[in-house]
């Protein structure tokens, strides 16, 4: 046998076949970035294109279904980065990508950043429910907060001038994309709340990427969102889009034209309304005429003479004259003897009398004490007597005048012995009437 029969012998076809199959079920979903170029976009609406770096490049293909979900358009050049799927084009033998998702290369860190912010605008309570404040019931003024040429503007102004054009709009111009666009926004909900010119502040702009509605992920604008005065509806992109301002505003609508309708009061509904009204108005006045005049009835039945009134009332002012009368003499007596307990209670508490009783009362216990100090004196004066009769016996002057006498040195001590004085020494001698001054003569001692 030939060997060349026992060998299995592939078409073309069938090898780039299998090759398509091995990719596909063995090579998973995966995100690749690279930068676009040979852009292809034919009358089908599917998308050609080739993902390159610097190394090397890969063609890819993105059908109709998955690029017309795509918020922005790409651009050849543009990086991005796709989620796709290997496989291989069997008409030419070349592998491929079919991309199922596109976005911009920054738009994953942008991303992150708005899932970040998200999560601490959340923690803060900015985004509670129960911190958002109800629409008024009735709105007569709106500030619009956009981009004065754009799309979104024609959308409001069209819907309210067809659902309610006495609507009173004011436009806040301001850019709505770029560096400047968050500070002008802010500036324009402070600029609403400092004149306090609207009942409802509209904050809105048409769609577009992550990168175009950035300015809506601000944190300073989600404060100024928070912190307003007048209540804040955001309407910002395309129903699938969603920004930190849709999250903190008090409503959020889908689109800028759906703001326009829940801001505004249906024309026909009003109408319906007000007609509505205008019945309930004529039956309530008619109920209201119809008691009335049951009530002018009855009173006209109740209405009497006026000379029967008259004499009604002086009759009662006679009774009113005669009862004022007994009441003011009654008064009079009570207060006339009240007026005599007062005076008999003056003067039976007169300074006077009261002063005569405190007189006599200091006067007999002067004299109660004068009494006492006198006996208290001759009792001292007795106890003082008999010592001091005792002292003046034993007092030294007392016994010189009994004939003794003291004698002293030239220095004023005492003589007690001869010894103490020699012949000639000038001593002094106190006796009871006076001194003596001498000089010793002759000494004699006693044997």
């Amino acid at each position: 046998m030939n060997q060349s029969q026992n060998k299995q012998v592939l078409s073309v076809s069938q090898l780039n076949r299998k090759a398509k199959q091995l990719l596909e079920t063995h090579l998973p979903l995966i995100w690749l970035e690279g930068e676009i170029s040979n852009l292809a976009k034919p009358s089908s609406g599917h998308w050609y294109l080739t993902l390159k770096d610097q190394g090397a490049q890969v063609r890819g293909a993105m059908f109709r279904n998955r690029n017309q979900t795509l918020r922005f358009s790409p651009q050849n050049g543009d990086k991005v980065i796709v989620r796709a799927r290997v496989s291989l084009y069997e008409g030419r033998g070349d592998y491929q990508l079919i991309v199922e998702h596109m976005q911009p290369a920054g738009a994953g860190d942008l991303q992150a950043q708005f899932e970040a912010l998200k999560e601490k605008l959340f923690k803060q309570g900015l985004m509670a429910a129960e911190r958002k404040r109800a629409l008024p019931s009735h709105i007569g003024k709106i500030a619009l907060i956009t981009s004065p040429s754009g799309a979104a503007v024609r959308d409001v102004l069209s819907v309210l001038k067809r659902r309610s054009p006495s609507t009173e709009v004011t436009i806040l111009p301001c850019q709505v994309q770029g560096d400047m666009a968050a500070s002008q926004i802010i500036s324009a909900i402070e600029l609403a709340n400092r004149h306090q010119c609207a009942d409802a502040i509209l904050l809105t702009r048409g769609g577009g990427s992550l990168e175009d509605l950035w300015a809506f992920n601000n944190e300073a604008l989600a404060y100024a969102i928070t912190n307003s005065d007048i209540p804040v509806i955001s309407a910002v992109g395309h129903e699938v889009d969603f920004t930190i301002a849709d999250f903190v505003a008090d409503l959020r609508a889908a689109t800028p034209s759906a703001a326009a309708e829940l801001l505004s009061q249906d024309q026909e509904n009003q109408q319906q309304l007000l007609l509505g009204n205008a019945v309930l108005l004529g039956q309530a006045c008619q109920r209201k005429i119809a008691t009335e005049k049951l009530k002018l009835e009855q009173l006209s039945r109740r209405l009497r003479h006026p000379g029967q009134i008259l004499e009604q009332q002086s009759q009662r002012l006679d009774n009113l004259e005669i009862r004022l009368q007994q009441s003011w003499s009654n008064r009079l007596a009570l207060q006339q003897q009240r007026l005599a307990g007062v005076q008999l209670r003056f003067e039976q508490q007169h300074p006077k009398q009261q002063l005569e009783e405190l007189q006599q009362t200091v006067n007999k216990q002067s004299k109660n004490l004068s009494q006492l100090i006198n006996n208290r004196l001759q009792k001292l004066h007795m106890s003082l007597s008999a010592p001091a009769g005792k002292l003046q016996a034993l007092s030294p002057l007392a016994v010189l005048q009994r004939g003794f006498s003291i004698s002293r040195d030239s220095k004023g001590k005492i003589i007690h012995k001869t010894a103490q004085t020699n012949t000639g020494d000038l001593i002094s001698v106190q006796l009871g009437d006076g001194k003596l001054d001498c000089q010793v003569a002759a000494i004699h001692t006693s044997k």
